[in-house]
């Protein structure tokens, strides 16, 4: 069933009121209040329930303009009653893809973890910044705690770390600190001074992201080396070393090197060990973008060899919302050497950080890092974390990675229907739809672009019918393919043969 904006009534009379007759501008409002908030919650329990229902479509899908027509999005200059705010939000949520849905195979976060969602509430309800222990000390603690339990999994004894708001901000951080490591003085006089042209080398399959920091840090993206992968998506270390000492002997100065666990599209993870010995011969810092792969760590399945030499890194970008399925947003940014965050993001602005407070003010985080305003990201994994153990997030990877292999064999007893592109090393399979008119067609070139088309058509019909969400994207050695992920813990087996047989029946006639 879909939510019913108009199923959700208040009394008469606290229907008829505005915002400004609660709390905290109508102190005496207690019971109306609870009315709005309670009317509140029923729609969010519905949304979770239609969310954890087989049945429910996943998107009711309308074109932007049709979907214009549909909602009322009017900023009004007077305040319109609580009814009305209630029939928004649940109209808001009819139309929202359930990406908590169990047939949801579309996005990299994905998944309902009720106790983060919990969480989250409570976050919001607190509403208080991260910048200083003075007005978020409990939220500040749990951070120290819970970002000290990941560095330990990484395989470091100090360090320091930071939530920030999403991998390619922590990958950022990573970009910093690594040019203020190998030149403290570029924070105060800039490029002046260099001796010579800093670069940077990451793999042609990693997060844009990282290019991205080359544009935004002044480095140039024609300064950001593209070091080309292997037919399984790893970045060739032997050609990372040539480029590397082509730069040199051009005089440029390489600096920093990074190195993908678990790339956005095929779920490869680099040689971690192969890179860090050349970052050591070349004096390079190395990071690792695990925004994607990291929650792998937590399982002694999974871990080798993909994570193997982990500890080597400089910093490590680790996004708890993917495959620990914590809310959005919830990334952090971990580093083995201390003080380098500080160091690097300093201001000292007076006004908010004095030196003179009454507690120890190193635990005021607010400024080791780019931003003033930091949004509480942690409550909502500390409190998973509680509710899990860390045994339960390694029983959630290797569940998840055990459907990952029943995926596979249900791929290739249907071999007709499917083609399988490589075996993954993480949650991606990536694959193509074989429709009846091209089954025992030899598989070559010409075959693949066939193939390629079906994607698209069949990923619009998934959307008009609702029934299913996969992705589908080229790379630069395929045209258009179907990546399903699996990081949702509502996924089961009959999920999965719900995927493939959705895909075989949408797109069987084409």
């Amino acid at each position: 069933m879909s939510l019913n904006p108009n199923g959700y009534k208040l009394s008469e009379r606290t229907g008829k009121l505005t915002a400004f007759d609660l709390m905290p501008t109508t102190v005496t409002a207690g019971p109306e209040t609870r009315e709005f908030l309670l009317k509140v919650v029923d729609v969010l329990l519905d949304y979770v329930k239609d969310t954890n229902d087989r049945n429910a479509k996943i998107l009711e899908f309308h074109h932007p303009e049709d979907m214009k027509r549909l909602l009322d999005l009017d900023v009004p200059d007077r305040a319109l009653p609580l009814q009305q705010l209630i029939e928004d939000c649940a109209t808001t949520l009819k139309y929202q893809v359930k990406t908590g849905h169990p047939h949801f195979f579309n996005q990299l976060s994905n998944g309902l973890d009720l106790i983060s969602m919990a969480g989250e509430w409570l976050t919001a309800t607190a509403n208080t910044n991260m910048f200083t222990y003075e007005i978020a000390p409990v939220f500040i603690l749990m951070e120290t705690v819970v970002l000290t339990k990941m560095r330990e999994i990484i395989g470091w004894s100090g360090g320091d770390s930071i939530l920030a708001p999403g991998g390619s901000i922590s990958n950022l951080y990573a970009f910093l600190a690594a040019r203020h490591k190998m030149f403290p003085n570029y924070k105060e006089h800039g490029s002046v001074g260099l001796p010579g042209t800093l670069v940077m080398f990451t793999s042609d399959q990693c997060h844009y992201s990282i290019k991205s920091c080359a544009a935004v840090c002044g480095l140039g993206t024609d300064h950001c080396i593209v070091v080309p992968s292997d037919e399984h998506g790893k970045m060739i270390v032997s050609e990372l070393e040539r480029l590397i000492l082509e730069r040199k002997a051009k005089g440029d100065i390489p600096f920093f090197v990074n190195a993908t666990a678990g790339t956005t599209v095929l779920g490869a993870f680099d040689d971690i060990n192969g890179i860090a010995d050349i970052c050591q011969k070349y004096n390079c810092w190395m990071h690792i973008d695990a925004a994607w792969g990291g929650g792998l760590m937590m399982s002694r399945k999974h871990r080798h060899p993909r994570f193997t030499g982990v500890e080597r890194a400089d910093s490590v970008t680790w996004n708890p919302h993917k495959l620990m399925g914590a809310l959005l947003q919830c990334s952090t940014i971990h580093f083995k050497e201390d003080g380098l965050l500080i160091s690097c993001n300093q201001m000292s602005a007076e006004y908010l950080f004095m030196t003179d407070k009454q507690y120890d003010i190193s635990y005021d985080t607010g400024d080791k890092v780019i931003q003033c305003g930091r949004h509480n990201d942690i409550f909502k994994l500390w409190l998973q974390w509680r509710a899990k153990g860390t045994e339960g997030f390694e029983q959630q990877q290797d569940r998840l990675m055990e459907l990952v292999q029943y995926q596979l064999k249900r791929i290739r007893e249907q071999s007709d229907r499917f083609h399988l592109i490589l075996e993954p090393e993480c949650v991606n399979v990536s694959f193509w739809y074989v429709p009846k008119r091209l089954r025992g067609v030899p598989h070559d070139a010409k075959k693949e672009v066939e193939l390629a088309k079906m994607c698209p058509i069949i990923k619009g019909r998934m959307m008009q019918k609702g029934t299913l969400m996969v992705g589908y994207q080229p790379d630069d050695r395929r045209p258009n393919f179907f990546r399903s992920i699996i990081s949702s813990a509502a996924v089961t087996e009959a999920d999965v043969d719900f995927m493939l047989d959705e895909i075989h029946r949408l797109g069987d006639d084409l």
